[in-house]
């Protein structure tokens, strides 16, 4: 059953001037904290409004827009397309005060988004996309029927728990049959529910979307390794490890980031235990100082044997969450680790060795993550060296990415000019210019002192109306 509900760590009001110099720009002179950020909020909310009048204009209620060529794309299953830009952009919109844009993305939720679609969806992108999106855009709005959307869509993902005989989650379910599918599953995949499933359990009253998420996490907790780690696959129904590779990137990230979210909203101890047991097991075992900067490699989650050097880009979210449950310090130098990665590159390749400084995976999704931690590291520390490193985040992907009709992926950061993709993926609408807005804007719609953000950026707490 749902526990008590626990406070958010605060976020404080914000503020300072950003520069940009060349292609690239760099952290290197400070900017004052008696600056006026202003300038560069602005400039976060042009380009967002920018990139979704583009949106509105030439793939208005599709997945995604193709930004060079100003098409449109699925992503969830070919022929349908749920609007997952549109969902994920509502509560950046309302945050940013693009109330016009708010009512016409909502109209579009409630005349023509329909559920009922016979095709196997993935159900844990379908959550933290289309049941996060829901669900902010109802704590935002307080328009009830997008409640009853995100309850819908959650309910047509229940089967994935309930048909399988340990509680892990498989990772296709049909929308339309509750057909479920593909038990080859990984701990990012079964353990990234609790928060949008638990404030749906809080605001509905139903139990089952709380106890299904919480159940999937206790069993890979519960099969953790003598030395207290997780390997990152494994099996649905048997409930068996699938390979031995301890990871704080993907794909392991989110179950460890959802621990302790889970805590933080909903004071749930057990999650707090389980956080803090895996935790201390990572920080003994894989966290690796090199060259005096620390790193966190793959390892034998059996033996503790180094597997890999490489470093994902996802994996920046980890120094947030070390600050936000208290572990400042290795927050700030994991940080300082990929900020190093960000002034080589421009933009923060998908994957570095950190042995040589080499990137192994030369292309960059509009990866959020290293702005994430960022604003964590900002809002724990008030240093405002984490304002700076968004603002050069911010200003790369500005000159990097910008296309025809809105912002697109870069196949390769190393190449001059780096090289654009025709895509720009749904979560880019939710997630870093969320947190650029947040970072550098003083809005008074956010309860600075209590609120919550998803894996996906999602506002489920702090929403002032």
């Amino acid at each position: 059953m749902l526990p008590g509900m626990s406070r958010r760590s605060a976020l404080r009001a914000l503020g300072a001037v950003a520069v940009a110099g060349g292609l690239f720009s760099t952290t290197s002179g400070p900017v004052s904290a008696q600056g006026s950020w202003k300038p560069v909020a602005d400039t976060v909310r042009e380009e967002y409004l920018w990139a979704w009048r583009h949106y509105v204009d030439r793939a208005f209620g599709a997945d995604q827009i193709k930004p060079i060529s100003g098409g449109r794309e699925d992503f969830f299953a070919e022929g349908h397309s749920v609007g997952l830009s549109l969902v994920e952009a509502v509560d950046t919109l309302w945050l940013m005060e693009a109330d016009d844009e708010v009512a016409r993305a909502v109209r579009w939720i409630v005349d023509h988004l329909d559920f009922d679609i016979d095709a196997p969806f993935q159900v844990f992108e379908t959550n933290i996309r289309m049941v996060g999106g829901l669900a902010a855009a109802y704590h935002c709005t307080g328009d009830s029927r997008l409640l009853d959307r995100a309850e819908d869509i959650a309910d047509r993902l229940l089967p994935a728990f309930t048909q399988s005989p340990t509680g892990l989650p498989y990772r296709y379910v049909n929308l339309a049959t509750g057909q479920v599918s593909d038990p080859e599953t990984n701990i990012v995949e079964i353990g990234t529910y609790i928060a949008e499933f638990g404030v749906l359990s809080q605001w509905t009253g139903d139990s089952r979307y709380y106890d299904a998420a919480k159940r999937a996490m206790r069993v890979a907790y519960d099969n953790r390794t003598e030395l207290g780690l997780l390997p990152h696959d494994i099996n649905a129904e048997t409930g068996r490890w699938r390979n031995r590779e301890a990871t704080i990137g993907p794909p392991g990230d989110s179950y460890y980031e959802y621990l302790w979210d889970g805590y933080r909203l909903f004071g749930d101890p057990d999650l707090k235990h389980w956080y803090d047991t895996l935790t201390e097991a990572i920080l003994a075992r894989q966290a690796e100082r090199r060259d005096g900067h620390l790193w966190f490699p793959q390892i034998d989650a059996f033996t503790g044997e180094v597997l890999s050097r490489e470093q994902s880009v996802l994996a920046g979210f980890y120094a947030g969450l070390l600050a936000e449950s208290g572990h400042v310090d290795e927050g700030r130098a994991y940080h300082d680790s990929f900020s190093l990665v960000q002034d080589r590159f421009g933009v923060i390749p998908t994957f570095v060795d950190y042995a040589t400084m080499s990137a192994t995976r030369v292309d960059n999704a509009l990866r959020p993550e290293f702005a994430d931690s960022a604003l964590m590291l900002w809002l724990a520390t008030g240093d405002e060296v984490f304002r700076e490193r968004a603002r050069t985040h911010f200003e790369n992907m500005r000159a990097t990415s910008k296309a025809a009709f809105g912002f697109a992926s870069l196949s390769d950061v190393t190449a001059t000019p780096p090289s654009q993709e025709d895509t720009c993926p749904g979560y880019w609408w939710s997630e870093q210019m969320k947190y650029y807005w947040l970072l550098f804007s003083d809005t008074p719609r956010l309860d600075y002192r209590d609120n919550y953000l998803s894996t996906e950026a999602n506002l489920l707490r702090g929403a002032r109306r």
